[in-house]
């Protein structure tokens, strides 16, 4: 059994390369996009200005390298991508319990426990920061190939609708993951640093991952329990003859 200071690893390093990356991508597309929506474009923006690209031809750039990450990771990344699924997915018995605690156990730290490898928000969360994305990735891309056209006016709307959707759900991917809530403090580590937390923050977080991912507590720390009563049953024999 780990103590509360001991750290525990959740996320490997490749995961937390590619998180960073698709962070880095995604965070340039929002504030390209959001200039343009906003009706910036003709103005450039501080990252077109930092970066000398146009704010439209950044935002498409930005879009390819999306999609590279997106068929990236489904090519090399199968086994992740199953375990992503299957827990995003995943439905238990006290889900409903760790809801009705939710609203304020982000800020009292009090979470009913969960079986899974996300909490129920982060499962909810997974769904739409990835549909919305890939929505985002499909229709961007349908955009830059085509030109004019009612398919095009369609796939505009569903970008733009999308973009407005999906930006306060990022925003508050960003608040949780970030550590600001003081129910969720500690969990900035385990994706943008060092990808370990403290016993105590997984336990508090994810208890059922906590508990899988510690090794049970070894009974007889001393050494095997029949070499320990021989061991002693020795020593009781020495002293008795002297």
């Amino acid at each position: 059994m780990r103590t509360a200071t001991e750290r525990i690893e959740r996320h490997p390093r490749r995961v937390r390369r590619f998180h960073g990356t698709v962070w880095v991508v995604t965070l340039g597309l929002l504030l390209t996009g959001w200039w343009i929506l906003l009706g910036g474009e003709g103005r450039p923006s501080p990252l077109a200005r930092a970066t000398g690209v146009g704010d439209t031809r950044l935002h498409v750039w930005l879009g390819w390298a999306l999609g590279v990450l997106a068929v990236g990771v489904a090519a090399v990344g199968r086994r992740g991508i199953a375990t992503f699924v299957r827990e995003t997915v995943r439905r238990d018995r006290g889900d409903a319990r760790w809801w009705r605690r939710w609203p304020a156990s982000a800020f009292t730290g009090r979470f009913a426990r969960h079986e899974g490898l996300f909490d129920p928000g982060q499962r909810i969360a997974n769904v739409l920061l990835v549909g919305g994305l890939l929505v985002l990735v499909v229709t961007g891309t349908a955009m830059t190939l085509l030109h004019g056209g009612p398919v095009f006016a369609w796939m505009s709307r569903v970008h733009r609708w999308t973009t407005i959707a999906i930006s306060p759900v990022i925003a508050g991917h960003v608040l949780v993951a970030a550590g600001v809530l003081p129910g969720y403090r500690g969990v900035a580590r385990s994706m943008h640093v060092d990808g370990r937390v403290h016993a105590a923050t997984a336990r508090r977080l994810w208890p059922a991952w906590a508990d899988r991912a510690s090794p049970p507590a070894d009974p007889h720390p001393d050494g095997d329990p029949q070499e320990v009563a021989t061991s002693s049953n020795d020593s009781h024999l020495e002293r008795r003859n002297q």
